[in-house]
């Protein structure tokens, strides 16, 4: 199964960019810029990678981020994942990143956004890789600051699709932004939403009431609550998840436990992803195999998943087309080569 989800063609929609800041780069970056680290060496920078709730990962994220400076950081970060995603086969990608991250600490906006623009043109020219990318409000600071942040990127909304919601969601629901939402879908914007993660299922309710969302992030606690399943499942709405994350933040204790088989059987529209494969220790690839062997997911499994990552996408219609016909290109190819084996 390993070789079927190497080359199946895949997109990622739940990834942020700075969590994808390897501790190779952390510290070369930090060199760079005259940042003094409080770790010795990138091995005993990831020793610090065991986290018991999503706070405890925030809190070394957030610090982590402190080397990205310039924008040729914010470049090299970008660039270092394409590169890696590419690897797993993925046509395409919607990034999330957190301006207030960088804006607060001094970072100018078109900095952090300049970066990560040329990198992802850079990305489609040399590696054929589309994406898109989505701004994220940290949704522990206020929603004055997120209104802030909105002002800052309407200049940029022609390289920016979306807004997201993340970071601590415990005491912070979706309805803390509701104002903010309405007025980034009334700019253009799209709008995705990180909801029953460590949330209650009450908060992916409000995400679709109240921010109306075209996305759940995450999601998982919707299995608490029988009326949403039956909502989700009938509304199409798709849900990120991020396997390999949820087990490192502890959301499950096994992902022989994680809910995405029950969803596919539900007829809910899930996906994978990585989330912040640096700190959660797998790219697109590893959560692939990591939940298809806890779970026993076949073939037909796998490319239900890998459709629903293009159909999921905010691509346009023809380009959603195109990328899942090269999914059903794949799986007629990997069954003719089958039936040629002798035996």
């Amino acid at each position: 199964m390993t070789s079927f989800i190497d080359g199946l063609p895949k997109a990622e929609l739940h990834v942020h960019i700075e969590g994808t800041l390897e501790p190779e780069l952390m510290f070369e970056l930090a060199q760079r810029n005259g940042i003094d680290l409080p770790y010795a060496s990138v091995e005993e920078l990831r020793a610090k990678y065991h986290f018991s709730n999503l706070q405890e990962f925030l809190d070394l994220y957030y610090q982590g981020a402190q080397v990205l400076q310039a924008e040729q950081d914010f470049y090299d970060l970008t660039w270092a994942y394409l590169a890696r995603v590419q690897r797993d086969n993925a046509l395409h990608t919607e990034i999330f990143f957190d301006p207030q991250t960088h804006t607060s600490r001094g970072v100018p906006f078109a900095s952090v956004i300049d970066g990560i623009h040329r990198a992802l043109g850079d990305g489609l020219q040399k590696l054929g890789i589309s994406s898109k990318l989505i701004l994220c409000f940290l949704r522990h600071l206020d929603e004055e600051d997120a209104q802030r942040t909105l002002e800052q990127a309407l200049p940029y909304r022609d390289r920016i699709v979306g807004v997201g919601l993340d970071s601590s969601e415990i005491g912070n629901p979706p309805s803390k932004f509701e104002r903010v939402f309405t007025r980034a879908r009334r700019e253009g914007f799209r709008t995705v939403a990180h909801a029953g993660e460590e949330g209650p299922a009450d908060y992916v309710r409000q995400a679709l009431v109240l921010l109306q969302v075209a996305r759940i992030d995450h999601g998982n606690r919707a299995m608490e609550d029988e009326a949403l399943l039956e909502r989700l499942a009938r509304s199409a709405v798709p849900l990120t998840l991020c396997p390999l994350s949820n087990l490192k933040l502890c959301v499950v204790d096994d992902l022989e436990k994680h809910p995405l088989l029950q969803m596919l059987k539900r007829g809910l529209r899930v996906t994978v992803n990585s989330d912040d494969p640096s700190y959660f220790g797998g790219y697109l690839n590893d959560n692939y195999r990591a939940i298809q062997e806890a779970l026993g997911l076949d073939e037909r499994h796998l490319l239900r998943i890998a459709r629903n990552s293009f159909e999921a996408s905010f691509l346009n219609p023809s380009e959603i087309l195109k990328l899942s016909e090269r999914v059903d290109r794949y799986a007629e190819d990997w069954e003719n080569m089958r039936e040629s084996r002798p035996g």
